[in-house]
């Protein structure tokens, strides 16, 4: 057992050379859940399942929210830190190069991979965002230039409305990012259609 800040699985990929899936669950899942997700995506790479330290009535997060769609903004910023520090440690740990770590998130996986995106210049090297929100507002982004982003929506998702997906796209790419938007019709779930064209994605650009 490791004495790393945050509770995680890793497993050891076939290919030194593909990228390392950092995997972060929604509300209420843990370090497994995207297992099968990271199986689909890139079978060849390390992985690095990771649990959100915040408990709300027992389901595990990544960040505080004060309500439904409404972020804590302080430990926002001071969770992503926290990621951001465990992903340094992880590398250290596990001799993985800290440069092609790739977030896999799904929800709040996905808004904490996206904070990552807002705050740090070189905390990944890409990032799979599925069904994310806007993580904070009014912010100036670091140098993205070139970093690939995917971002998979439901064009009828009660949580990240169609304005909220194109206003983070609208972001990402502001600050150089390269954004892959993929519509579905679906509401706040992942589809198989949406996960094919992330690995479709994945496979073309690493």
């Amino acid at each position: 057992m490791s004495n790393l800040s945050m509770q995680h699985i890793f497993k050891e990929g076939s290919d030194p050379a593909a990228p390392v899936l950092v995997l972060l669950h929604g509300t209420g899942g843990n370090e497994h859940d995207l297992l099968p997700l990271a199986e689909m995506l890139s079978p060849e790479s390390s992985v690095l399942g990771v649990r959100g330290n915040v408990s709300e009535n027992g389901m595990p997060r990544f960040f505080r929210r004060l309500a439904e769609g409404v972020f804590d903004e302080e430990d926002l910023v001071l969770r992503t830190k926290e990621l951001n520090d465990f992903l340094d440690e992880a590398a250290r740990e596990y001799g993985l190069q800290r440069d092609r770590m790739i977030a896999v998130g799904f929800s709040n996986g996905a808004n904490i991979a996206a904070s990552l995106l807002f705050h740090y210049e070189n905390a990944l090297w890409g990032a799979v965002l599925l069904h994310p929100m806007v993580p904070l507002r009014g912010k100036q982004l670091p140098d993205l230039t070139g970093v690939p982003v995917f971002i998979g929506a439901g064009k009828n998702d009660p949580l990240c409305s169609v304005s909220e997906t194109e206003e983070l796209e609208s972001l990402l790419a502001g600050a150089g990012a390269e954004v892959q938007l993929y519509w579905d019709n679906q509401g706040h779930q992942l589809s198989k259609r949406e996960l094919y064209a992330a690995s479709d994605w994945l496979d073309n650009r690493f």
